[in-house]
This record gives structure tokens, C-alpha cells and sequence, in this order.
């Protein structure tokens, strides 16, 4: 199933890396990536498509521990 996340993550170095690998280690192969600096320069928005069998809400509980990951949505995609 696919799954559309949609994150704000703070502007840290290898804040993109943890990300991807944590989407990785829970069984999810990321599909696109698309995001944006915020106005206020602090902050990144972050669009990602992702695939898997497992659940989304195992994949939105371990980005929604890391420290770089302000707020996190995933929902399924159409």
C-alpha cells in the first residue's frame, strides 16, 4: 500500500537521512520526496510517498520520535 507523509522537520544536519532510514527499517521503500524551507528558516516541509505491507501507524509513531520531526501526518494515498 502506498502512504502520502507529509513532516516538518527542523533544519538540522542529516535530518533527511534519519528520516529515509527510519522509513527504510520499517519496511517502507520511499517513492518521491519533495520539500521546502519554511519562510522563517528554521524549519523544513517534507512530502514523501512511500510503499509498503505494514502498517502506517508503526511508520508515524517511529518519525514521530526523532528529534528532528516537529509534526508528522501519513496518510493513505488515492
Amino acid at each position: 500500500m502506498r502512504y502520502q507523509l507529509d513532516l516538518t522537520l527542523r533544519q538540522a544536519e542529516g535530518a533527511l537521512t534519519r528520516v529515509l532510514g527510519t522509513a527504510e527499517r520499517r519496511g517502507f521503500r520511499p517513492l518521491s520526496v519533495d520539500g521546502e524551507a519554511q519562510p522563517d528558516g528554521d524549519r523544513w516541509h517534507l512530502r514523501m510517498t512511500v510503499e509498503g505491507d505494514r502498517s502506517e501507524a508503526s511508520l508515524q509513531q517511529q518519525l514521530a520520535k526523532l528529534h528532528d520531526c516537529i509534526a508528522v501526518e501519513v496518510r493513505p494515498c488515492p
